[in-house]
């Protein structure tokens, strides 16, 4: 459901099913392993309900529901479950503008899982390592922790890969290492890594191929080349349209700031008012 209409109407629904999950919790009758099965799918439901809300355009909110899955991981004892947990902390941190947040976050989240063999999962959380780095402007380390995200998607899935990571795949790597480009400064590269992404994406996955079809646009504007991310703004626009995501008009609305300085031309102009359509915010000119 995130993944083709956004998450305006989740977040509701994953706090709904905590509420209920609570009470089975406080007065429910059970011993030490069921109880620990229900830590988890708490953990599991607590991490998705944060994570809908932050896409939501809450991040402080998403944050508690992000410790309170960190405490029912630990109970759980299910170490994947408090990385995925840390792994949205990390998202948080460098969305809002405290990028050491997500190093360390995705730092504590892969000393978590560095006995489990689970590639997919130190895939992931190593791209939310490298957009720390990248937006610290620690160049060297963001490539790094990109390189060794590659080399470990490239192995597959293990069985030891949790259930709920479905979405690891080629398209995302190149997608973060697209974001991570275009936070260090090289649109160029970040056009060919998320041309890439684009072509192994799953098409399913509308909602990212929305976020990075806004971040090449971006890239092409800073290259200079108007025209070019104008298409590709559009084709994000198309999707934005019929999806419900905060987080992902913030991207569409800074996507068309980038053209404040050439909003004279037709291209530019068309494109800026379609932007205020789809996010109801106006870009400064």
């Amino acid at each position: 459901m995130i993944d083709a209409e956004g998450t305006a109407a989740l977040a509701k629904l994953g706090d709904d099913h905590l509420r209920l999950l609570r009470d089975i919790a406080k007065h429910g009758t059970y011993d030490e392993a069921a109880g620990r099965r229900l830590a988890g799918i708490i953990a599991d439901t607590a991490t998705q309900t944060g994570w809908f809300t932050f896409d939501s355009g809450q991040p402080d909110e998403a944050q508690s529901y992000f410790l309170a899955a960190l405490r029912a991981a630990r109970a759980s004892g299910d170490p994947r479950l408090g990385a995925g947990a840390l792994s949205y902390i990390a998202i948080r941190g460098y969305s809002t503008g405290h990028p050491r947040d997500a190093v360390t976050a995705a730092r504590a989240a892969l000393d978590k899982v560095k006995t489990l063999n689970a590639p997919a999962l130190e895939a992931m959380l190593l791209t939310r390592q490298a957009r720390g780095h990248a937006m610290l402007g620690e160049q060297q380390a963001a490539l790094k922790a990109l390189g060794q995200a590659t080399e470990l998607c490239a192995r597959g899935r293990s069985e030891h890969d949790p259930h709920w990571l479905y979405w690891i795949n080629d398209g995302e790597i190149h997608g973060q290492a697209g974001s991570c480009h275009l936070a260090l400064g090289s649109p160029r590269q970040a056009i060919n890594s998320l041309t890439q992404a684009r072509k192994a994406l799953n098409p399913a996955d509308v909602r990212t191929r929305a976020l990075f079809l806004s971040r090449a646009a971006t890239a092409q504007f800073r290259e200079g080349d108007i025209e070019a991310g104008c298409a590709v703004a559009n084709e994000a626009m198309d999707l934005a349209e019929h999806l419900q995501s905060a987080r992902l008009n913030e991207h569409v609305h800074s996507m068309a700031g980038e053209l404040s300085m050439v909003c004279n031309t037709p291209y530019a102009r068309q494109l800026i008012e379609r932007s205020v359509l789809v996010t109801g915010k106006a870009v400064a000119q």
